[in-house]
């Protein structure tokens, strides 16, 4: 295991600085000049030329690679070129803002998806079975706009339940108050997929061999069911929890947006608009070493769930 988790690290650098060198190429030689950006279309020759200079802009490309690569190693983003704010200072202040919705809707997700699969693909065909993939159907073909402008105007303004809009600094009062109407209409929205994708996990589990052997024994249902079948289909939910994991680190645009929460994910869709590039790069690589490392611990908890893995 050890052998195995050093090795992944190591394998971990030559990607991550593929990684680096595509977003340096793809924001230096790609995108336009962030000091006419910057300086707006009015002005000047000179105004340009000072702002490319104080930004650096003026250097060699591969002065400018290294100072990146600098960045990222010592974690000093440098600031954002929109409001002077130091990068590392950014993740620090909305990281937990996005932490604190994006975490309940992942876990509340699965909690609920993977019992409703289990249980929908027990009973496949029947009416239940049925009317829950047409719910399911009519859910996924909504968009979550929707969800949210309804959720808003029917729990928010006319029942008035939750606020609509608003943040503190004290975690709990967020969890109370904010984040229950946002996490409501995110899970109304996710938990659709996530159990039709489930249902066909256990579907296959449920027609394999072993299913039929076990019941040929005299094993009940409930640990047909509970101690197999779920068992051996978590390598696949673990797959697709795995790839959903680096979304809580980055946030939703439209929940951060329309619920003003002040997350990463509202603070990225700003630096988009206002062609911030240290901000941008920095989420990028940020989401690149954050994904490779949720890949890894995925892979180590495969070992966990099934003994048969063998980690090479």
């Amino acid at each position: 295991m050890a052998a195995y988790l050093v090795r992944r690290l190591l394998q971990m650098i030559p990607t991550l600085l593929g990684v680096v060198l595509f977003v340096f190429a793809l924001f230096k030689f790609v995108g336009g000049d962030p000091a006419e950006i910057l300086a707006g279309q009015n002005a000047t020759a000179e105004q340009v030329d000072a702002i490319r200079q104080q930004l650096g802009l003026n250097e060699p490309w591969w002065t400018q690679l290294w100072i990146f690569v600098q960045q990222i190693a010592t974690f000093e983003w440098g600031k954002s070129w929109a409001t002077q704010e130091a990068v590392s200072h950014i993740f620090a202040t909305r990281l937990p803002a996005t932490l604190t919705v994006m975490t309940p809707i992942l876990i509340l997700d699965t909690l609920l998806a993977v019992p409703i699969a289990l249980g929908v693909a027990y009973v496949r065909g029947s009416l239940t079975d049925r009317s829950l993939m047409v719910v399911t159907t009519v859910a996924l073909s909504i968009s979550f706009l929707v969800y949210v402008i309804v959720g808003q105007y029917v729990f928010g303004f006319q029942l008035g339940w939750f606020p609509v809009q608003g943040w503190s600094d004290s975690t709990w009062t967020n969890l109370t108050t904010y984040v229950p109407l946002p996490v409501l209409l995110a899970v109304a929205v996710g938990v659709s997929p996530q159990t039709r994708l489930y249902r066909s996990f256990f579907l296959d589990e449920l027609g394999q061999d072993y299913v039929r052997t076990a019941r040929a024994k005299g094993l009940g249902e409930g640990p047909v069911l509970f101690k197999h079948v779920l068992r051996n289909a978590m390598i696949p939910i673990l797959t697709n929890v795995g790839l959903a994991l680096p979304g809580i680190f980055v946030g939703s645009f439209l929940i951060e947006v329309f619920f003003s929460i002040p997350g990463l994910g509202r603070e990225v869709l700003l630096a988009v608009n206002r062609s911030d590039y240290p901000v941008i790069q920095a989420v990028t690589v940020y989401l690149a070493f954050i994904t490779m490392l949720i890949n890894l611990i995925v892979d180590v908890c495969f070992k966990l769930v099934d003994p048969r893995v063998t980690l090479k």
